[in-house]
């Protein structure tokens, strides 16, 4: 299709700036590493290194909690001196570098040299993480006016992105690591991230300038011999030994989010009642809930990399057609279920929202916690036969998937558009920041959930146990989802929607203030 010029925003294509298609490709490749990845990591820890399901859930969860943490440093630095853009271009380097050392696998055993290559590459992926996630979000905010039409379906094509690269990195690195070795596996989530790299260099252009540093002067500033620019890039490598330190003692990780959480909590809360007007306070305490909301959202969403992950490979009948598929190929299921379901929830919103019945971003909250829950107790109706000794229909993998999937379409893309509009300006990426904490919460309970399915020396240890404890998570969802739609409309007031106003330097575009419609990204983005 042809694109055209407008005066504010330079060409667009499709109806949106060309600098959304830059960050989509680039975030594409580089949930096309993260997530062929993460299909593999459960199962090499429990298949190259060893460790039990129980270690290996914990190792897991910390990692993943240290994946949505970091972006809470990642977003204070680039908001205060690098820039998003920068702050997004040094991340692409060390997740470039971890996901290269992935492939160094060794001889396997916890006893092999090869281990500390593998704590230092998880260790460049999770430093990395936190200087692109919640920044390569905001710039896509960055390029529309605050109440621009267009911001909701922009996070929804960002979204698709994620998705898509999430899908192709699940299936193509799974297969390739479980069929031929896990080198390959990861050596194809590294290329993944090399190629998002590039994009992103490639593209900068097309960016307009946004996402630059508040202050460039003060960010050449030398000190040392060194600019400040070269000094935060430091900063990010004593972050990597750090990092290694903490996803080798995972308790370590438990005390850091209790801590970090509560000082982050008081610090926004602090600003919100102390130096905002009283509408700005009264968004960020809307946002705060819906973050809080989150945690739990997570910690049940997340046992999708372990302890479903594992249920898929012993206890599910994966045969189809004549072949059986690799355990770590359905990890792709969601992001193909929200490439295909994206559009559509999309247009539900803007159909409902004309007509004055679209629910309001609270409620879809509630909304998503109750589908996620319904999927668990789906899992467990459909796997009875597992009780005699047979194998659960696939059927049921794919229902729950589905179901979880619908959940996080209600909960997760109207999350992020609604702390990008509810943040004032000046905290934009820590709020986001903040968001990415949520979801660090949210997989490090996750780790412990998926370790109570496959505690050692629990009587009914097995797929059984794994049903119980989805049975009761299950019930527990719906309950605080059916709770969470009575108060929303409590919520929403405290949304302010009608007094939303532009950003000063926002560009002038379709402005109409309304619900956020759809878009937006899961953590995962």
């Amino acid at each position: 299709m042809a694109t055209h010029p407008t005066t504010a925003e330079g060409k667009t294509f499709l109806g949106h700036p060309r600098g959304l298609y830059v960050l989509f490709f680039a975030e594409m490749w580089e949930r096309f590493s993260y997530y062929g990845m993460r299909a593999l990591l459960i199962f090499y820890l429990v298949k190259h290194w060893l460790y039990s399901e129980e270690e290996s859930s914990i190792i897991y969860g910390a990692y993943t909690a240290l994946v949505y943490i970091t972006p809470v440093l990642g977003g204070y630095l680039a908001d205060r001196y690098l820039g998003q853009r920068k702050a997004v271009l040094y991340g692409a380097v060390l997740l470039t570098i971890g996901h290269s050392l992935m492939a160094i696998e060794g001889s396997g055993g916890q006893d092999s040299w090869a281990i500390n290559w593998f704590w230092l590459a998880l260790s460049f992926i999770i430093v990395g993480s936190g200087f692109l996630k919640a920044n390569i979000s905001v710039i896509v905010g960055q390029l529309y006016p605050r109440t621009d039409l267009r911001r909701d379906s922009a996070y929804t094509i960002f979204y698709m992105g994620i998705n898509l690269g999430a899908a192709l990195g699940a299936i193509i690195a799974g297969w390739l690591g479980e069929t031929y070795g896990w080198a390959y596996g990861f050596g194809a989530a590294g290329l993944g991230m090399l190629l998002g790299l590039i994009v992103f260099v490639i593209g900068k252009p097309a960016l307009m300038g946004k996402g630059e540093a508040p202050d460039p002067v003060r960010l050449a500033n030398r000190t040392a011999g060194l600019s400040m620019e070269w000094w935060l890039y430091l900063v990010g490598i004593g972050g990597v030994g750090l990092v290694w330190v903490l996803i080798q003692y995972q308790h370590l990780v438990g005390f850091l989010l209790m801590g970090a959480g509560a000082i982050l909590v008081a610090y926004v809360l602090f600003t919100a009642v102390f130096k905002l007007p009283a509408h700005d306070r009264d968004r960020i305490f809307a946002a705060m809930y819906l973050i809080f909301g989150s945690v739990l959202f997570w910690a049940l969403f997340e046992q999708a990399g372990s302890s479903l992950n594992l249920f898929t490979d012993s206890s599910v009948d994966r045969n189809l057609l004549g072949y059986e598929v690799p355990a770590s190929m359905f990890q792709s299921i969601n992001a193909i279920y929200i490439v295909l379901l994206g559009p559509v929830f999309a247009g539900l919103w803007l159909f409902l929202g004309r007509r004055g019945l679209e629910p309001s971003s609270p409620a879809k909250f509630g909304l998503g916690v109750i589908q996620l829950g319904a999927g668990f107790l789906v899992l467990v109706a459909g796997s009875a036969a597992i009780y005699e000794g047979g194998m659960t229909p696939v059927l049921f993998i794919f229902l729950i998937y589905l179901l979880h999937t619908t959940g996080e379409l209600c909960l997760s893309p109207v999350g992020l558009s609604a702390m990008n509009r509810l943040s004032p300006a000046h905290l934009a990426s820590l709020i986001m920041g903040t968001w990415f904490f949520a979801s660090a919460s949210g997989n490090f309970v996750a780790g412990l959930i998926s370790a109570a399915t496959g505690a050692e020396g629990v009587d009914n240890a097995g797929p059984e146990r794994v049903l119980e404890v989805y049975t009761t998570v299950g019930w527990v969802a719906v309950g605080v989802g059916v709770f969470m739609v009575v108060i929303a409309p409590l919520v929403k007031k405290l949304m302010h929607l009608d007094t939303l106003k532009d950003f000063e330097d926002d560009v002038p575009g379709q402005a109409e203030i309304g619900e956020p419609q759809a878009g937006g990204t899961h953590p995962k983005g």
